[in-house]
This record gives structure tokens, C-alpha cells and sequence, in this order.
């Protein structure tokens, strides 16, 4: 019998009239069962594993037009390594050699000031990628990647992106699309910074998240990942302790409420929202 892996995200629907905590099993006890064959750093391997990463590249769009006997050729060319939790996966400054697919776990992108403080830039999460500015422009990299949980990367070679990418009139309108995402998105990071008031700062963090990483429950937006204090101040560029003073101020105004560091954004989060 095929096994489907399944994650909160996965599955929303199946979680509608459960509690919190319940959802949040879902992640805790669920997924690292599913996920026993992840251990001593090798790679998954079996049907199940092999249609999962099929299935993630054909959800790329600029991959998305290759047929099946190019998909089954394209994924023997990515090389499969495992990244523990807190390991770097590709540092700034580094020339980019590969362009990266996470086939599960999640990763964050951070800069680093002068002083050495952490900055997060963007997190993704499985069936997502980066590593595809280096790729296009054959810079460098523009900023260092830490896995945030234990992941599994697929890494394809400049020579393998350029074989099965500009071969396509498709292919090609998909990177101006996926270009003019991440612009959007550094405006989105940009506007986020040109906030003064902490507060304003946290909550679009939160938002932010929830836009990419939440699923819908009962009470709430669930976001599917769990964030410490010191997260949210990298992400919003606040000291822990600012960011402290507030998610607790969220969570006595009932805006919020944490549960083994996950995040239920409540409704009243979404009052008069329209401002960040």
C-alpha cells in the first residue's frame, strides 16, 4: 500500500472541528512517524519518495512543461543530500553552482550585519526552491541559507538548469513571472522595514507567515511551523526582547494564541489588518 505523507498543510481539510492541540498532533506525533526512513543523514529512497519528488517538479513552473520521459531524466541529474537542523546550506558571497528544491523540511534566508545580527530575508518550505538568481545572472549569492528543520534538498547543476530550461518559450515566460514574484516580495520585506512601530513590525511578520506557511482551523490561521521569539525578532529586525514585549501583549489581547511554539493567528488578529 503507497503511503502518503501528509502535513497540516496537506491536509486542512482534515482538520476541521479539531482543537488546536489536535492539529498541532498532526505535526508533532504524525509526521516524524511518517518520516522514520529520514535518519543518519541518508536520503529517502523507495517508490513513495520517487513519486513525491516527481510530483514536486512538475509543480515548478518553469519545470512544468517537460514530459514524463524528460521528468524521469532531469530527476536522475539532482543530486539528493540531506541537511540537518541549524546546518548551513549555502553561504553569502559563495558562487552559486546549484539551483535548489526542497523535497521536504524547510530552510530560512538570513543576512548578517556588521555586528553579526541575524536578518531573516524569506523561509521556504518543501516544494519550493531558490538558489535560481545565482543560476540566471552567474553571480554570486546573495545572501546564506540555514536549514530550519531536518531537510532534504535536490541540487541541479548550471548545466542541467540551462539543458532543460532555455530550450522553451515557456519555460522562459515562467522565470519573468517567478522575477517579477520576488520583487514583489522584496517590496513586501521592504515595506515591512519602513515600519516604526514594533508592533505594526510583529504582526506583519506573523502575517506574512501565515500567508505562506498557514492552514485554516477552526479557531483560526495556523501557521505550520514552530517559531520561537527570536524568530519573529530576526524577521521583523527587532531585539528579542521587543519582540517578546509584544507577542505577549497579542496574546493577552487574545489575538494570538501559542501552543508549543505554533502560532494560531485568531480572528481578532485580523481586525483592522488592512494597514500592514
Amino acid at each position: 500500500m503507497e503511503l502518503k505523507i501528509k502535513t497540516i498543510a496537506d491536509s486542512s481539510a482534515a482538520l476541521r472541528g479539531k482543537s488546536l492541540s489536535k492539529a498541532i498532533c498532526e505535526v508533532e506525533c504524525l509526521w516524524p512517524k511518517l518520516k522514520k526512513g529520514q535518519r543518519d543523514g541518508k536520503t529517502l529512497g523507495g517508490k513513495v519518495q520517487r513519486t513525491r519528488i516527481e510530483d514536486i517538479i512538475k509543480n515548478i513552473p518553469f519545470f512544468a512543461y517537460l514530459n514524463e520521459k524528460e521528468i524521469s531524466e532531469f530527476k536522475e541529474q539532482i543530486i539528493e543530500k540531506q541537511f540537518m537542523k541549524n546546518q548551513l546550506v549555502i553561504h553569502d558571497g559563495e558562487i552559486s553552482k546549484y539551483f535548489y528544491i526542497i523535497f521536504s523540511g524547510k530552510v530560512k534566508v538570513i543576512q548578517l550585519s556588521a555586528e553579526g545580527k541575524e536578518r531573516t530575508l524569506a523561509i521556504h518550505k518543501e516544494g519550493e526552491f531558490f538558489g535560481e538568481i545565482g543560476m540566471l545572472d552567474g553571480g554570486t549569492t546573495p545572501a546564506t541559507v540555514i536549514a530550519l528543520e531536518k531537510a532534504q534538498i535536490g541540487l541541479i547543476t548550471k548545466a542541467v538548469f540551462n539543458r532543460y530550461l532555455f530550450n522553451s518559450n515557456e519555460a522562459l515566460k515562467e522565470i519573468v513571472i517567478m522575477l517579477c514574484g520576488v520583487l514583489r516580495d522584496s517590496w513586501s520585506m521592504m515595506k515591512l522595514m519602513s515600519f516604526a512601530d514594533a508592533e505594526r513590525k510583529v504582526k506583519a511578520v506573523l502575517n506574512l507567515m501565515a500567508t505562506k506557511l498557514g492552514v485554516s482551523v477552526p479557531d483560526g490561521m495556523l501557521i505550520d511551523m514552530k517559531i520561537s521569539h527570536s524568530d519573529i525578532a530576526n524577521f521583523a529586525s527587532l531585539t528579542r526582547e521587543t519582540a517578546t514585549r509584544v507577542i505577549n501583549r497579542l496574546e493577552k489581547a487574545k489575538e494570538i494564541e501559542i501552543t508549543a511554539k505554533f502560532i494560531l493567528l485568531k480572528p481578532a488578529f485580523y481586525k483592522n489588518i488592512d494597514h500592514l
